[in-house]
């Protein structure tokens, strides 16, 4: 494969075209995800030819429906940013097979992960099991929401919502699909580097908590670290690359209404753009896969916090302002805005992975193994040397409602809060009831906000049965955490699987790496030190101040199993449970207007004739959006950019009078070659005919137009 790098260093002319759009372009088209998937062929060596597979597969995004990530009310997704992808990665022995899924999502829930099991049941029969197959989300704020069976979830995302999570569980079954079909033997190679300036502790004082014999192990108060698996051929062509970097995926922030697949899926985009030279986003066999780590106390924003109604910086170990509370102490950069962050960060980490993958030569051989267990995390007893202590039910504390620094609550709470609030409790209490005495002794010294582990109507508030799971790939140990890992809380889990199986000759030379938000979401997890400031992960850890403690009990014996062969022993655990009685809240669209003497798919405002380059300061039926170029040789129009691409943005608008707009934007880089051009957009409209409503499709074509590196010349 040719090689090429290109690298944007900034924004350039924008050119907008405003068409009529409805919702149902999205909901309608996104039904069969399946022509975005591109395959990928993978399989990490486990002798001189280790069979894998690998995959990216595109999950197409929705109109109206919230994101996940920021709690925020008026987030509700409104155009495309950049495109959702699933990638996957097959890797078999001959006696073990396991995958390891990253999704471009907030984090994968316990809903998404039973239907996608499902799913994977009714294909391959036991092929593709809960203790072989790992889903692991990027931790995007700007996907949709709407895919859990827990209350709490659901409340803020107005129930489970079918039409977000059938898109979800389609596009992430179709890429371990292709990347079943494309297996062929291969080898893996192992690399690792340390990537500066884009990462930032959110919650030092949190970190300063922990032991100071434990803090000087270490340079930084985040893991730096960046984990690359290189994915060849037998005759050593790159076929893909999966790493582990981590940061918050937050660096679209919480004004952002289009889906994003944030910085770490911009830094896949570039990596795949590289590879898969000529081909458009989600259409190279190459995969590049970024997944989330331990990145719970981890912000891409490295200027930090200051409070933005003063310029002041924000109180140190409460993050608010004297004026506006925690919401206006927002965190920013490294950018000019949040795309311009959004780039930089997603440009640090692709190159330090670029780095790392083309220095690759340690070879990753060895055995296969996958340990997996349902745990009741609301009561796991643990001795810890001098007396047994043991979890909680799930409960959030005041702090939870601060928010953090990324993102702030709207209320006037705060993080670092050892105290109750008499007026929120009083309506807590009136509203949902009162914490029990047990429940409030077991999270000291958090003070409840919402005691969840109590809360059952109409279903749990929070899940207690969760995975634990480790899949071993060679010398590589995948440990899939079901949340936010602060970067101590990390550091102490990798250690410990380590020392379980360091004992054993075959794994003394073993690489472990977190893989955060993976399987079902439970929050934060802090250490027992950072659990007593109540910072906002504290006050989000939710199995109470021993939740490490009982995690670590949990993996060392998943690693123990491993290191002693004895992985068919472990007990499985308690099922979780699959709800059947979910709300859903979300109102049907209504039909859709246009405007007098017009047509759907109209051009409100037409292209100027001629725009000219500025140096930096898919499938027509399954994308909204095309640029396309003239090619005068066979006078026809080639795709060059669709709503997948990174310069393009896709604006929806819902207006009065149910008429709705569409703006389409195109960032013209300096290497755009000169040429006539032209932007589609393609959609479908619902209207009512014979008292049923009816989804027709459209399509708007803005007027031919040149780019050229002069206005003078063309």
């Amino acid at each position: 494969l040719t090689l090429t790098s290109h690298n944007l260093k900034g924004q350039s002319t924008s050119l907008n075209v405003i068409l009529l759009y409805h919702i149902h372009t999205i909901n309608h088209v996104s039904q069969d995800p399946s022509d975005h998937f591109r395959p990928d062929h993978l399989r990490p060596p486990q002798t001189p030819q280790t069979p894998f597979g690998l995959c990216v597969s595109d999950g197409p995004p929705l109109v109206s429906v919230f994101q996940m990530g920021y709690a925020n009310p008026q987030q509700t997704a409104a155009g495309i940013h950049t495109r959702l992808y699933s990638r996957a990665f097959i890797v078999d022995d001959g006696r073990t097979r396991v995958v390891f899924v990253s999704a471009d999502v907030g984090m994968v829930s316990q809903r998404l992960r039973l239907e996608v099991l499902q799913a994977l049941q009714v294909k391959y029969g036991a092929l593709y099991r809960q203790d072989n197959v790992v889903l692991s989300g990027t931790h995007t704020h700007a996907g949709p929401a709407g895919y859990f069976q827990y209350t709490l979830f659901m409340i803020s995302s107005k129930g489970y919502i079918p039409s977000a999570t059938a898109p979800l569980v389609d596009g992430i079954v179709k890429s371990i699909d292709i990347a079943h079909r494309n297996m062929k033997p291969g080898r893996i190679y192992r690399n690792r580097g340390d990537l500066d300036g884009s990462s930032r502790n959110r919650s030092p004082h949190s970190y300063l908590n922990n032991p100071e014999d434990e803090r000087h192990r270490y340079k930084e108060n985040t893991d730096k670290q960046v984990l690359v698996l290189k994915f060849t051929d037998m005759d050593g062509d790159g076929l893909g690359m999966l790493s582990w970097f981590a940061v918050h995926a937050v660096s679209m922030n919480y004004t952002n209404r289009m889906v994003s697949s944030d910085n770490m899926g911009y830094a896949s985009y570039l990596l795949e753009k590289d590879k898969n030279v000529g081909a458009l986003p989600g259409q190279g066999s190459f995969v590049a896969g970024f997944s989330s780590s331990n990145l719970g106390d981890v912000s891409p924003n490295t200027q930090g916090p200051v409070c933005v109604n003063s310029g002041l910086s924000c109180d140190y170990l409460n993050s608010s302002c004297p004026v506006g509370g925690s919401k206006v102490c927002q965190a920013f950069g490294p950018g000019q805005d949040m795309f311009d962050s959004t780039r930089i960060i997603g440009e640090n980490i692709y190159r330090k992975a670029k780095e790392l993958y083309a220095s690759a030569s340690q070879e990753v051989t060895g055995r296969l193994f996958s340990s997996h267990q349902w745990v009741d995390m609301s009561n796991v007893t643990v001795d810890n040397g001098t007396h047994t202590v043991s979890t909680c039910k799930p409960a959030l504390g005041h702090s939870f409602a601060a928010g953090t620094t990324d993102g702030g609550g709207d209320l006037n709470f705060t993080q670092g809060a050892v105290d109750g609030d008499p007026f929120w409790d009083g309506i807590r209490d009136a509203l949902l009831g009162e914490p029990s005495n047990q429940t409030q002794e077991c999270h000291r010294p958090k003070p409840i906000l919402f005691s969840t582990g109590e809360m059952n109507w109409p279903v749990p508030w929070h899940p207690r049965i969760v995975d634990v799971q480790i899949l071993m790939i060679g010398s590589v140990a995948v440990v899939a955490v079901p949340g936010e890992m602060t970067t101590m809380a990390g550091r102490r889990l990798r250690d410990a699987v380590k020392q379980e199986l360091q004992p054993n000759g075959a794994f003394r030379d073993t690489e472990v790496v977190i893989a955060g938000l993976s399987n079902v979401y439970t929050h934060y997890i802090t250490t027992y030190e950072e659990y007593q400031v109540q910072r906002y992960e504290g006050a989000s850890t939710i199995y109470g101040p021993h939740t490490l403690s009982a995690y670590l009990l949990k993996y060392r014996g998943l690693a123990r199993a491993i290191a002693q062969d004895r992985v068919p022993d472990l007990p499985p655990g308690p099922s979780p449970p699959f709800f059947d009685n979910l709300f859903n809240l979300l109102q049907a669209a209504p039909a859709d207007r246009k405007p007098d003497n017009s047509s759907f798919g109209d051009v409100l405002q037409e292209v100027y004739p001629i725009y000219r380059q500025v140096p930096p300061t898919t499938d027509r039926d399954r994308t909204f959006v095309t640029v396309e170029l003239y090619d005068n040789r066979t006078d026809s129009w080639e795709v060059v950019h669709t709503d997948a691409s990174w310069e393009t943005r896709f604006h929806w608008l819902k207006g009065a009078n149910r008429q709705s707009k569409a703006t389409i934007q195109w960032f013209i880089p300096e290497a755009t070659p000169t040429g006539t051009y032209r932007i589609q957009h393609f959609g479908h409209y619902k209207h009512i005919k014979n008292f049923k409503p009816v989804i027709t499709p459209y399509q708007g074509t803005s007027a031919a137009f040149r780019v050229t590196a002069s206005f003078y010349y063309q």
